[in-house]
């Protein structure tokens, strides 16, 4: 028995791992060798598009990142990602990799190199080797937080989300990032963090620009902050980087009942616009398409019922159809429109197509056949 279980979890570790590549990446920007880590999802498809996360720190950071992405993708709140890890903690590189003047706060000689580094090699390597969706982000931990910053600075920044785990600022860094924050015409996504047991100095300028945030008037900028009452300087990353994840790719997850709720139920526009909004700007920003799930196509039903929008109803049913051809879903949908409509033949003629198709959700075909009885009596048929 002993063995057994032994061997189980050797196979168990060896899955879980399988994924996970270590390469030596020979650079000519910095003319030397780096080692990264890439994290490929399981069921990598050529197929399909991967966001990619870019984890700076890697030696501590990139296993915290990485089982994060997993869970979240499991449960599909997040898709799935390509993460890469840079490792840095030896021979003084990680200070040479983010050196910047005391004086104007910019990367110094070694740190744009760097910078160059990932931007013009290790992106256009990792673009031909894999399927890259258009979403980037960064994860750095106090200096490599603080270097994430300077890909701001550009025109047309490399990353469209940034993860700032308690970042130890170079100089003008507070006045230098709302500006920025205020002028972007596309979405950014933004988290920081810090703790009541965080490094002082750290803490005191996190709290400047956290107040400097706040006040960015860009509904293009998307900003996070978390102050975690427990989690000393090193451990606000086990604290804060399951909270990025969740809040960056907020628009990835299914419907909540709180979404429902305080989202789609109060939206101006139709219930069934409100589906399409959500899933355009899933494509917009990941640069796929995502099957639209059971569950949103439900509350988005549940949301039309609540308030008896009719147009919404024949739309979802054409939804339905396209997403779920082989179930009686779309077919259910389209009948209940029709027999709302005053449409009883028609809306019988679609019962009786949906009755011959495969049960899904709550749908069965006794409902069906039971709509079925119910408009023959009525009518006299």
């Amino acid at each position: 028995m002993k063995t057994y279980l032994s061997l189980l979890g050797f196979l168990c570790v060896c899955f879980t791992f399988a994924q996970v590549n270590q390469e030596t990446f020979d650079s000519y920007k910095l003319d030397e060798k780096r080692t990264i880590q890439v994290y490929t999802p399981e069921n990598y498809s050529e197929e399909k598009t991967y966001p990619v996360i870019v984890v700076l720190d890697a030696e501590y950071l990139f296993d915290i990142v990485v089982s994060n992405v997993k869970f979240y993708t499991f449960w599909e709140e997040m898709p799935e990602a390509i993460v890469v890890g840079i490792n840095q903690n030896y021979n003084n590189i990680r200070a040479e990799d983010c050196d910047f003047s005391d004086k104007d706060g910019l990367p110094r000689e070694k740190a744009n190199a760097f910078f160059e580094f990932i931007g013009i090699e290790l992106i256009p390597y990792l673009s031909q080797k894999y399927k890259l969706a258009n979403f980037k982000a960064i994860v750095g931990h106090d200096l490599t937080a603080n270097f994430a910053h300077y890909y701001l600075y550009k025109d047309n920044p490399l990353f469209d989300a940034y993860i700032n785990l308690s970042p130890s600022f170079a100089p003008l860094m507070e006045d230098r990032i709302p500006d920025r924050m205020a002028s972007f015409e596309d979405k950014k996504f933004y988290y920081l963090a810090t703790s009541e047991e965080d490094e002082k100095s750290n803490r005191t300028r996190i709290k400047t620009l956290n107040e400097r945030l706040n006040k960015v008037d860009n509904a293009n900028f998307h900003y996070y902050f978390d102050n975690f009452k427990n989690g000393n300087h090193a451990a606000i990353a086990s604290y804060a980087i399951p909270r990025a994840l969740d809040k960056i790719f907020d628009i990835y997850k299914p419907i909540s009942p709180r979404e429902y709720r305080e989202k789609m139920l109060t939206a101006e526009a139709p219930i069934y616009d409100y589906l399409e909004a959500k899933y355009t700007t899933i494509e917009e920003l990941f640069g796929f398409k995502k099957h639209v799930s059971l569950n949103d196509i439900m509350a988005t039903y549940a949301g039309i019922k609540k308030k008896e929008d009719l147009p919404s109803l024949e739309k979802l049913a054409k939804l339905a159809k396209k997403e779920y051809p082989d179930t009686m879903l779309g077919f259910y949908f389209e009948a209940e429109f029709y027999e709302e409509m005053g449409e009883p033949k028609k809306a019988l003629r679609t019962y009786e197509k949906a009755f011959g198709m495969s049960e899904i959700d709550f749908l069965t075909k006794d409902m069906a056949l039971d709509k079925i009885d119910a408009l023959k009596a009525d009518f006299g048929w």
